[in-house]
């Protein structure tokens, strides 16, 4: 730059000429530049869900409509309790949950905003929803029982309220108390089966598992491919996740309490809601008609090996076949009125 300065004989007009260059040359880069996204093309999102479980999705709406997506992941109940703080403050949108309690006391806490929209009426069955829409589901998992094949048979087990006999003393891996999936799950053995008996089943838990208490299911279902463990309680698409990068380990999956009487498998869902103070509702709403169209809801299935809500979209064919197996008939709405007694009963029965 000194160059472009310094005195020299005779240069005032070499100056004004470079001055003049240079002014075009700043013109030039300003015309050429993109313009910056408006606030109308992009969207915050707080989400609960691990990243590389739905940028991928965010990424192909992007690619889609231009709008760019803005992703802060962090736990659920945090993201729910930072949107209170900051209310209508707040840089996000929408609020992505991985659980279905979670949503729901984002809707009681008036958070989220009602959608009136045809494309969620027709895509996502009205038990996956709120009844007014403020939060919708996207995917659904099941608590499933992953079972080393050298170590346990099949017939074996038949509940998960099996895993508290003795007989798996230090054979069992458990998620932590603090695991939203974790409860989730005991929440609805509570609404099936009563708060005696299920304090009964958590000790039993409690007494099999010992140290084998885990932060991700993933580690879960590492230790039991491993023997660590004969058995784990997870979430069924960590199990097919694993297999498709190992498809040798000795894994197999346990599609629990089918029997006559049983309370069904245990069910939750991720799913999204739209904040209410959102300035952006109109691009809020295009990226939720993305997540719950076929297309949408197949990249649920395909990638994250879920089963997808779209009664239209079929689930990766590795998985147990949703119309063969029964679900509990504990509404998902009910997760969240139920959350607070379960921590009372998971801290007194003193899951770590």
């Amino acid at each position: 730059m000194y160059s472009l300065f310094r005195r020299l004989p005779g240069s005032a007009p070499r100056l004004v000429w470079i001055g003049a260059s240079l002014g075009c040359l700043l013109t030039l880069a300003w015309l050429i530049a993109p313009a910056p996204a408006s606030a109308a093309d992009k969207l915050t999102i707080y989400s609960g869900r691990a990243e590389r479980l739905i940028k991928p999705v965010l990424d192909a709406f992007t690619a889609k409509t231009g709008i760019h997506v803005d992703l802060l992941s962090s736990g659920t109940t945090e993201l729910v309790n930072r949107l209170k703080v900051e209310g209508d403050r707040s840089p996000a949108d929408l609020l992505i949950t991985n659980d279905a309690g979670s949503l729901e006391l984002a809707r009681a806490a008036g958070l989220l905003r009602p959608l009136n929209m045809r494309e969620i009426d027709r895509a996502i069955p009205s038990q996956f929803r709120a009844s007014d829409n403020s939060w919708i589901g996207l995917s659904g998992r099941f608590w499933i029982i992953v079972y080393n094949t050298t170590m346990v048979k099949p017939d074996q087990i038949k509940s998960l309220l099996d895993l508290a006999d003795p007989r798996w003393k230090d054979k069992i891996g458990i998620p932590n108390s603090g695991s939203e999936y974790l409860q989730a799950g005991v929440s609805v053995i509570r609404a099936s089966i009563g708060d005696d008996r299920t304090k009964k089943f958590l000790l039993g838990l409690r007494d099999n598992a010992g140290s084998q208490v885990y932060q991700k299911s993933s580690q879960i279902v590492e230790a039991v491919a491993k023997g660590q463990v004969a058995m784990g309680i997870v979430n069924h698409y960590y199990v097919y996740r694993h297999l498709a990068t190992q498809p040798t380990a000795p894994l197999a999956v346990l599609m629990p309490d089918q029997q006559e009487g049983g309370m069904g498998a245990i069910m939750n869902v991720a799913g999204v809601g739209v904040l209410k103070h959102t300035p952006r509702l109109d691009s809020a709403k295009l990226l939720v008609e993305f997540l719950v169209a076929q297309a949408g809801q197949k990249m649920f299935a395909d990638l994250d090996k879920e089963y997808p809500l779209h009664p239209e979209v079929k689930a990766d064919p590795a998985l147990i076949e949703r119309k063969s197996f029964r679900a509990a008939l504990v509404p998902l709405t009910k997760l969240a009125e139920l959350r607070e007694p379960t921590l009372t009963l998971i801290e007194q029965v003193g899951l770590r």
